[in-house]
């Protein structure tokens, strides 16, 4: 961040009077400009026991498996963003959405807040950022080919979650 928002003129990186943390201040306008973590909102859809996943037609990691996640939209919350990435790169439609996960990631400045949800019907298809759309019995995800760490982390505790039919909220800090 280089120029103020609101006036245009230069930032100067440092800790305005009563705050801890540096950040970006214009001198002409005194307008603090905060840069906060981004939610990404994530779902695990169902259906009879299997996990919809996306193959993603999109960097980073194009080509590789990940269930529906993305960053959440003003004026949404967490669930709405959820089923909305499902709708999206999907073309499915969730019902009975719950939290089933929160996971800091600081070094990259993101949270995931993912829902386990069902799907209402087993219709989908790829999105526009999907190259395809499969469901999964547990013992066959694809996990060499999943796009991130992250995904993988809260897959397996989902799987495991799953055969002893209980979920419990996972909440981690990643570093």
């Amino acid at each position: 961040m280089r120029y103020c928002s609101h006036c245009g003129s230069p930032l100067e990186k440092r800790i305005p009077p009563g705050d801890t943390l540096p950040r970006f201040v214009c001198e002409a306008c005194q307008a603090i400009h905060y840069e906060n973590p981004k939610i990404v909102a994530g779902c695990i859809p169902e259906w009879s026991g299997r996990i919809l996943l996306c193959r993603r037609a999109i960097e980073p990691r194009s080509g590789f498996w990940t269930f529906p996640a993305g960053f959440m939209e003003l004026g949404e919350s967490t669930e709405q963003a959820a089923c909305r990435e499902t709708l999206e790169e999907a073309m499915a439609v969730v019902e009975q959405c719950r939290l089933y996960s929160v996971v800091s990631m600081p070094r990259i400045n993101q949270v995931y807040m993912v829902f386990r949800a069902q799907l209402v019907t087993p219709e989908f298809a790829p999105g526009t950022e999907s190259l395809e759309v499969s469901l999964f019995d547990p013992h066959s995800i694809p996990w060499s080919d999943l796009a991130f760490p992250v995904i993988a982390d809260i897959l397996r505790r989902y799987v495991d979650d799953s055969a002893k039919g209980h979920y419990s909220l996972y909440v981690a800090d990643l570093r």
